[in-house]
């Protein structure tokens, strides 16, 4: 009588058979022969009937000799209740053998378990680069084989690193403006200061000798206009839009109220210039000037 192993045994045996009857399983390489290192294209197929559920091998399996590179994926394709499965898988190998083979299953899924189902070995020849050497031969004697066209690499980028470095700028950047944020604003409203002042003394100063020369209303009202926007911009008082009543008003300097009284005299009732009143605006600037200056360097 048979024991109770081995009629388990012999009906696992006896579906693996049916299985393998009803699944066919072929698999062969895309070249005879290959390089090492170099990929080689590896055909796995399968046809069952439609109800069953078949998996291929993945990147988890075990291809040695060789190694798994990427795989492709063809559609299922079923027909009159036979399904045609197939994939293509990209393989190197590093080992030196002369012939390597490669046989893949393919897993028929069941309730509880599964059945691998082998393909035939499928072969492929390694091509030798470098023949048989001596022991003898040193290395500096090899007869290696050169080749000294250009390999274009693929260059990988290493976001980890370049997250680190983006980080640690940035942290410095944020400590530099904390330490040195105060000075550096500092620094440049004075450069500021200075570069409008002088480009606001070279202006008025042309247009002062140009009445010297020819005087003219317009070149006095020129004037005038040129002061309020250099007024306007030092001390972030809307002067060009104010007249000179609200000037007087705002600023309570009455020797600034008399020189804006004359020099509307001049240029809205004609009356002659007074060279004294335009020297007084600068003058106002200049006093103006010097103590936005000084807030700004104890600022």
């Amino acid at each position: 009588m048979f024991s109770r192993t081995s009629l388990t045994f012999l009906l696992c045996t006896f579906c693996l058979l049916a299985f393998a009857q009803e699944v066919k399983v072929s698999g062969r390489f895309g070249v005879d022969t290959v390089k090492i290192g170099e990929p080689v294209p590896y055909t796995l197929s399968a046809r069952y009937p439609e109800h069953l559920t078949v998996l291929f091998p993945d990147s988890t399996y075990s291809f040695a000799p060789f190694e798994f590179q990427k795989k492709k994926f063809f559609t299922t394709k079923t027909t009159d209740g036979i399904s045609y499965d197939s994939v293509v898988y990209l393989l190197s190998t590093y080992e030196i053998d002369s012939i390597q083979q490669l046989k893949l299953p393919v897993f028929v899924i069941h309730q509880k378990d599964c059945t691998a189902i082998f393909c035939d070995p499928g072969k492929v020849l390694l091509k030798q680069l470098v023949r048989h050497i001596p022991d003898s031969v040193a290395a500096k004697d090899l007869p290696l084989k050169t080749n000294t066209n250009y390999l274009n690499v693929k260059w990988l980028f290493n976001y980890p690193i370049a997250l680190i470095i983006g980080g640690v700028i940035l942290i410095l950047l944020v400590a530099g403006f904390l330490i040195f944020g105060k000075r550096v604003r500092k620094y440049f409203l004075i450069r500021r200061l200075n570069r409008n002042h002088q480009t606001f003394l070279s202006r008025f100063n042309d247009i002062l000798a140009e009445m010297k020369a020819n005087f003219s209303t317009i070149k006095a009202e020129h004037a005038l206009v040129l002061w309020k926007y250099y007024m306007e911009d030092l001390i972030n008082t809307p002067y060009s839009k104010l007249t000179s009543k609200e000037i007087m008003e705002r600023e309570k300097n009455d020797d600034l109220g008399h020189t804006l009284q004359t020099i509307d005299r001049t240029i809205y009732g004609g009356n002659s210039i007074t060279e004294g009143s335009f020297e007084n605006l600068r003058e106002y600037c200049e006093q103006r000037y010097r103590l936005k200056l000084e807030d700004a360097k104890n600022g």
